[in-house]
This record gives structure tokens, C-alpha cells and sequence, in this order.
């Protein structure tokens, strides 16, 4: 019995074009001038020298991390200290109104269906959990985190790695068959099922790619009796 549920964001729960059309071009117009108003704010220095660690340029100054951290949005690069610094950018953005989170409409039904059922749920994406917040924090269906109970992000582990999952699991303090996991990339499942969670993916576009797991089209279809 599914008794916990941990969902992906990114194709799954909102649209992939929400983060590449709105998210990453806000990011990239405003994280210059961020880091250089806010360059001796400690959670700042510590995440500069994460980029400067990571990249192996110890000595790089603030201009050439810029224009690494540019670099690595345009590669959409799934890298911690990107991840972080992004979510300090988009925090300013939510506040302002500039955009809200995007959230299906089907997932969003879904998910305060599950969470009046006692299902607990919890997020695991490659943004950082302060970027998770905040997207579902300011989601088109209003404030939504009253409905997680926790959230997971590449500080874990990749996501296509199996270690990963069996961290969440130990966190999360139960069986891996009582946890599903949902998402639209093959290999973040193939990740999951080899640690013992149920996996199910979601194909909301026309042409993705499939493997082994079973397939929705959307949080409607879903059935947790059904594992």
C-alpha cells in the first residue's frame, strides 16, 4: 500500500516550458546585478565559493563566477550552487508578483486529494528546496506547501542515481514499497525502482521517451490502489 509519495516537478507536477521560458531567462537577466548587491551576504559568499570550488577556479573573481554561473544556466547544468543562488533570484520575483509557479491543474486536484487521504507527500527535484518553496509557494493554485511534508533536492544526490532514493527512504523513516515516485524522466525511475520504490511516469508530451515503468498522462489516471 502506497503510503507516501514523492513527486519530481519539472514535466511532472508543472510544465518543463515554465522553467526554461520564465524561470531560467529571469535568473540569467537578474543574477548579475544579485551578486554583486549581495556578495557579502553570508549564504552568498558561501555559495560563491561553492561555484568557484566546483568549477576548480579558486581565484576567479566575482565577474569571471558571474560568467560561469551564466555558463552553466545555459547549459542547464544541474549544479548546487547554481541551484541555490537561483532560488535567492526568483524569491525577489515571486515576492513582486513578477510570475507565480506553474501547476497543473490535474496535480494540483490529486495532491490535496491524496493529502486529505493521510498520503504524505514530498518533493524531489533537481532545483533547491528553497526554489521548490517557493514555486509552490506562489503556485497559480495559490500556496500549496501546506500539503508537503517535505521537500528533497540534488544536496541528497543526483537524481539518476540509486543512493539517492535510499537516502529519501531512510529520511523518510518507512518501507521503500510503501513509497511512489513520480516523474517524466526514464532514467530518474530506473533510479528509484532499483532502490525498492514504486515509480510511475508521467508522458504529457507527444514522442517521450518510455522504458519500464507504468505510464500516465496525467495525476488523474493515477490510482494508488493499483500498487
Amino acid at each position: 500500500m502506497i503510503r507516501a509519495v514523492v513527486t519530481d516537478i519539472e514535466g511532472t507536477t508543472g510544465s518543463i516550458r515554465f522553467v526554461h521560458e520564465v524561470l531560467f531567462p529571469y535568473a540569467k537577466r537578474h543574477l548579475a546585478d544579485f551578486l554583486r548587491q549581495r556578495q557579502e551576504d553570508v549564504e552568498v559568499v558561501r555559495q560563491i565559493a561553492a561555484t568557484r570550488q566546483l568549477a576548480q577556479e579558486p581565484e576567479a573573481d566575482l565577474a569571471r563566477v558571474i560568467e560561469i554561473l551564466e555558463g552553466w544556466i545555459a547549459e542547464d547544468r544541474k549544479a548546487t550552487p547554481l541551484k541555490a543562488l537561483q532560488g535567492m533570484v526568483w524569491a525577489k520575483g515571486y515576492r513582486n508578483g513578477d510570475f507565480t509557479g506553474h501547476v497543473y491543474p490535474d496535480a494540483f486536484d490529486a495532491l490535496a486529494r491524496w493529502h486529505a487521504q493521510g498520503i504524505a507527500l514530498y518533493v524531489f527535484s533537481s532545483g533547491s528546496v528553497q526554489a521548490q518553496q517557493l514555486l509552490f509557494g506562489h503556485s497559480d493554485m495559490g500556496n500549496l506547501t501546506p500539503l508537503f511534508e517535505g521537500y528533497f533536492d540534488t544536496t541528497i544526490g543526483p537524481k539518476k542515481e540509486t543512493a539517492s532514493y535510499r537516502c529519501i527512504v531512510e529520511a523518510l523513516r518507512r518501507d521503500a514499497a510503501e513509497v511512489l515516485f513520480l516523474s517524466d524522466v526514464v532514467e530518474e525511475l530506473d533510479a528509484a525502482k532499483a532502490a525498492g520504490l514504486h515509480t510511475l511516469q508521467l508522458v504529457r508530451e507527444p514522442g517521450m521517451t518510455t522504458g519500464v515503468h507504468p505510464v500516465v498522462a496525467s495525476f488523474e489516471e493515477i490510482d494508488l490502489e493499483r500498487f
